[in-house]
């Protein structure tokens, strides 16, 4: 069969593309602005890609089935096309629930931060085990090197996003997956692009909740009191919590690195990893219970810690030149902003950390978090703000509220030359986009390079 994916360049879409292929179909897709690492996958995997949605391109690959992302809107030539040709179609959930999850144990994470984080540290946990688990997350786990993949046992990890499906199906995307397993990591207000408020998302999550067998098992944020009121709209499925007496870390050291697991008061062990930041020890707690439902001891999770490398894109170091070390981080709410922030400061001491960063979600355009932004990035000693074109509201306030510390480019040239100018030998400098950024990342370092005495 060959399918063509409408976005395939999306985080999910992508992964979407490569279980396909996996499965021995034959992929194509097209896709608007792209960049790595998703495009970088395709490419290695042999998929098709065609930059822009020109609708002739279904004449072109003449696919026996058209996936769509949730980028697709009516009006696009390319989805008037499609509905005009009468070719069958299906959303990238549906897709994936139909051809890849029936017959799996379902292992999906849920939540407003660390999704990809946890999903990729429990496929690790799975895969040191010797389940093989298959995966679909919105990243690439260092320790897997792709997003995607079937795998050969039973468990299949995803990462569960509220985003809405598609153009033709406006519910949430992890309505589709029917966990057996689900982990809740925590709950805040996001995706203000369709989500008028808080509580239409903890509708959506309800419903999620209302997919899970009794049983199954819900692992939720003991302490998140916006995920205690979803569980309060109904539950028929037992919970274990974490952060709190059912699953909690003890004795953790300043910067998150090493805690002892305690499982309803009995200590499981010694976790000592290379992660950073408290939210990633809640992470681990998630992915330690998760995993034991899927019959993996404890034990032997907090084992795999110890080799778990990370996400590309989470607090990643991309380069050191000089004494200057750049990282690339795709936090995008400030609640994620401020926890990166943090588990750099934890590890750096008082070494200077420049924070540059990109406002480029949807929510972040609508400006709906621009009072929140300034003490997200406390713990920063000078802040870049790159105001682009797109934006749609003025970043000068919150460079204003953050005083001599904060400043706003209005180009990529200017917002490397001004990083330029801050890092000094010894400079942490976090960028901070859910995008490409223009790559920024490389650009710096080449700069720095450049400018390195001989």
């Amino acid at each position: 069969m060959h399918i063509h994916i409408l976005g395939i360049c999306g985080t999910f879409m992508a992964g979407v593309a490569l279980l396909a292929r996996a499965a021995g179909h034959t992929v194509s897709g097209c896709d608007a602005g792209v960049y790595p690492p998703m495009s970088t996958q395709l490419a290695e995997a042999g998929i098709a890609l065609r930059e822009g949605y020109a609708p002739e391109q279904l004449a072109e690959f003449r696919p026996d089935m058209v996936v769509v992302g949730n980028v697709m809107s009516r009006g696009r030539p390319i989805v008037e096309e499609l509905l005009n040709r009468d070719l069958p179609y299906a959303s990238g959930p549906a897709w994936l629930a139909e051809h890849v999850l029936r017959d799996r144990h379902v292992l999906a994470v849920a939540g407003t931060h660390g999704k990809t984080s946890t999903s990729s540290l429990l496929a690790w946990i799975l895969e040191r085990a010797g389940l093989a688990p298959g995966f679909l997350i919105g990243g690439i786990p260092a320790n897997f090197g792709q997003s995607a993949r079937l795998g050969q046992g039973r468990c299949f990890v995803v990462e569960a996003d509220e985003y809405d499906t598609a153009f033709f199906d406006k519910r949430s995307k992890f309505v589709h997956y029917r966990p057996r397993t689900l982990i809740l990591n925590n709950l805040e207000f996001d995706h203000a692009d369709i989500f008028p408020d808080l509580a239409a998302i903890q509708r959506q999550f309800h419903h999620l909740l209302r997919t899970v067998p009794g049983a199954g098992l819900i692992v939720a944020n003991g302490q998140d009191a916006h995920l205690a009121e979803v569980l309060a709209m109904g539950c028929w499925t037992p919970v274990e919590r974490f952060g709190t007496s059912d699953w909690e870390a003890r004795n953790v050291a300043p910067d998150g690195g090493d805690f002892d697991v305690h499982c309803r008061g009995e200590r499981q062990g010694r976790a000592a990893w290379s992660q950073l930041g408290t939210h990633n020890v809640h992470n681990a707690l998630a992915a330690i219970a998760a995993a034991r439902h899927a019959g993996v001891s404890p034990a032997t999770a907090i084992e795999a810690l110890r080799d778990f490398q990370g996400v590309k894109r989470r607090l990643e170091a991309r380069g050191a030149v000089n004494g200057v070390t750049v990282y690339d981080d795709f936090a995008h709410h400030p609640t994620a902003i401020a926890t990166t922030l943090a588990g750099l400061r934890a590890k750096v001491g008082a070494q200077p950390i420049v924070a540059v960063l990109e406002p480029r979600s949807n929510t972040m355009k609508l400006g709906v978090f621009k009072d929140s932004l300034a003490p997200a990035l406390a713990l920063a000693d000078a802040v870049v703000l790159y105001q682009a074109p797109d934006l749609g509201w003025d970043l000068g306030a919150v460079a204003t509220a953050l005083g001599p510390r904060g400043q706003v480019r209005h180009s990529l040239d200017d917002t490397l030359t001004a990083i330029q100018a801050l890092a000094a030998p010894g400079t942490q400098v976090l960028i901070m986009s859910n995008g490409g950024f223009g790559g920024i990342h490389e650009r710096l370092l080449r700069a720095l390079q450049a400018s390195a005495p001989v």
